[in-house]
């Protein structure tokens, strides 16, 4: 068995949920595939709502299209542009990930050998750690608005998972950023991207 969050929107608020279901090993598209069948018939059994994978493994085209290996700032793969940003105590940022392979950037050494992790460095303005994901779920969001614009409907999913998603290993995930940018469109709310003070404050208000 594997238990897997997923995110959803509930009073005005984006929240996660934990679900457990039958893990299929293997490292094959074919297996992955099948655990985000097993993760979503999990929510279905308990809630009767469709949920969305937001990842390259997604066995929709909708959900392969919403991967942050697909979305680009400008003209610069998302990854790149959030593993460029990163501001460490002994390095960075290291703007010359922008100019590598997606995977390469995430994979650099670098990230291992700089000390912690102390700030972002985005378009010449510092963000802060805090509130956590909150630079990350920036960077895609204004992507996502950049390739498919404010009228994305996502109304049939009332839930998005992230397969690839290992909240031990990890804090940034892209299907919680979707169900950011749902909240965000049903309250017509897309002004508080104008700065990065109306954005943490929007942050800490509306993500749990």
């Amino acid at each position: 068995m594997a238990t897997r969050p997923a995110w959803t929107i509930t009073d005005n608020k984006v929240v996660s949920s934990d679900f457990e279901f039958t893990w299929n090993g293997g490292f094959s598209v074919v297996q992955k595939q099948k655990n985000v069948s097993a993760l979503h018939e999990a929510i279905r059994n308990k809630y009767n709502e469709y949920a969305l994978e937001v990842s390259s493994k997604s066995t929709e085209e909708l959900g392969k299209k919403l991967s942050a290996f697909s979305l680009k700032c400008g003209n610069v793969p998302l990854e790149n542009v959030f593993q460029s940003s990163k501001k460490y105590q002994n390095g960075g940022p290291y703007e010359d990930l922008l100019e590598v392979k997606p995977s390469e950037a995430k994979r650099d050494e670098r990230h291992r050998t700089s000390g912690n992790l102390t700030a972002f460095v985005y378009s010449g303005e510092t963000w802060p750690l805090q509130p956590a994901t909150a630079f990350y779920d920036y960077l895609y969001i204004t992507s996502l608005i950049n390739s498919y614009g404010k009228e994305l409907d996502l109304s049939k999913y009332y839930w998005f998972t992230d397969i690839e998603f290992n909240p031990n290993k990890s804090i940034n995930c892209q299907a919680k950023s979707t169900a950011i940018y749902k909240l965000i469109q049903q309250m017509d709310k897309f002004d508080v991207l104008e700065s990065q003070k109306s954005w943490i404050s929007f942050h800490e208000k509306y993500v749990v």
